[in-house]
C-alpha cells in the first residue's frame, strides 16, 4: 500500500480538509469527557478493504485511540457484517468518522469491483485484470492496493515505470515504427516497449516495428482474434497481448478465449462506487 509516513500524510491532508475550521457541531454538543465505542458495518454485500487505514485516520487525531479489524481485506462480507471498531474519546471518534469512512469505502468499493472482474475470467485461463492510471489524484498507491486486495493486477504505476507509446505520442513521434525505434534507443536496457494500435494495420506495424507489448485499442472481438492470430505468426516473436477500451464484464469471458494475456479495465477505479459502510457510534 504505503510507506507510513506516506500514508500518514494522506490522511493529515484529508482531514485537513474536513477540519481546517474545526468541528463545530462536535465541540458544541458533545463534552470533552465523552467516550464512545464505534462499529463499521456493511449496508450492503462488499469486499472489506482499508481497515488499517480506517483506524489510522482516528489514531491521527487521537494517538489514544484503540481499534481491531475484525474482517481482513479481501474478504466478502454480506449486509450487517461489522468490519472494525475503534474506541476512544466520542469528539476524536465523530471528528474522524468522514474522513476514515471516505477512505474505507473507496477502498472497499475498488476492491469490490475487481473481484467482479477477476471473478469473470474462465477458470484455468492465464489472462489478467489490470487496471490503469484513472485512479483519483492523490489516491492512486491506496485504490491500486484494493485493486490487488479484489484479485486483479495493477498496470504502470507511474509514467516513469514503463514505456507505453499511445496515440498522441504516436503523433508526436511522426508513426509507429519511429516511436519504437526511438524508445529501444532512449528507454533503459531493461525496459519493455509497449504500443498502443487501433487499427490491425497499425498492428501489422507494431509487430514489424518489434513492440514488446501491443495494447489493442477499443478493438472489436473478430479483430481481437485477427490480431492474435497474426501476433502468434510474427516472425519477430509473439509480443504479450492487451486488450482496453469498452471492456464490460459480460465481454471477459470471450476475450479471454480470444488469445490476449491482458485486459486493462479503467473501471476498476475510475467508475468503481464506493462501498456503503455506515458508523455506528454508541456510548
Amino acid at each position: 500500500m504505503l510507506a507510513a509516513p506516506l500514508l500518514d500524510a494522506l490522511i493529515d491532508r484529508a482531514l485537513e480538509e474536513d477540519l481546517a475550521g474545526g468541528d463545530l457541531t462536535t465541540e458544541a454538543c458533545v463534552e470533552a469527557s465523552a467516550r464512545a465505542t464505534a462499529k463499521a458495518v456493511a449496508r450492503k454485500p462488499l469486499v472489506a478493504c482499508g481497515g488499517a487505514v480506517f483506524l489510522r485516520v482516528f489514531q491521527r487525531l487521537d494517538p489514544a485511540v484503540e481499534g481491531e479489524v475484525l474482517v481482513p481485506d479481501g474478504t466478502s462480507v454480506d449486509t450487517g457484517a461489522v468490519l472494525w471498531t475503534v474506541r476512544g474519546a466520542a469528539r476524536t471518534l465523530l471528528s474522524a468518522e468522514r474522513t476514515a469512512l471516505n477512505l474505507a469505502q473507496r477502498m472497499s468499493g475498488v476492491a469490490s469491483e475487481a473481484r467482479r472482474y477477476a471473478a469473470a475470467i474462465p477458470a484455468g485461463s492465464g489472462v489478467r485484470i489490470t487496471d490503469t492510471r484513472k485512479t483519483t489524484p492523490g489516491l492512486r498507491a491506496l485504490e491500486r492496493y484494493a485493486v490487488r486486495v479484489g484479485g486483479a493486477h495493477n498496470h504502470r504505476d507511474n509514467l516513469g515505470s514503463a514505456v507505453m507509446i499511445k496515440d498522441n505520442h504516436i503523433i508526436a513521434a511522426g508513426g509507429i515504427t519511429t516511436a519504437i525505434a526511438r524508445a529501444r534507443a532512449r528507454a533503459p536496457h531493461t525496459t519493455k516497449v509497449e504500443v498502443e494500435v487501433a487499427s490491425l494495420q497499425e498492428l501489422d506495424e507494431a509487430l514489424a516495428a518489434g513492440a514488446d507489448i501491443i495494447m489493442l485499442d477499443n478493438f472489436t472481438l473478430a479483430d481481437v482474434k485477427t490480431a492474435s492470430a497474426r501476433a502468434r505468426s510474427s516472425q519477430r516473436g509473439r509480443p504479450l497481448l492487451e486488450v482496453s477500451g469498452g471492456i464490460t464484464l459480460e465481454r471477459i469471458p470471450e476475450l479471454a478465449a480470444a488469445g490476449i494475456d491482458v485486459i486493462s479495465v479503467g473501471a476498476l477505479t475510475h467508475s468503481a462506487r464506493a462501498a456503503d459502510i455506515a458508523l455506528d457510534l454508541s456510548l
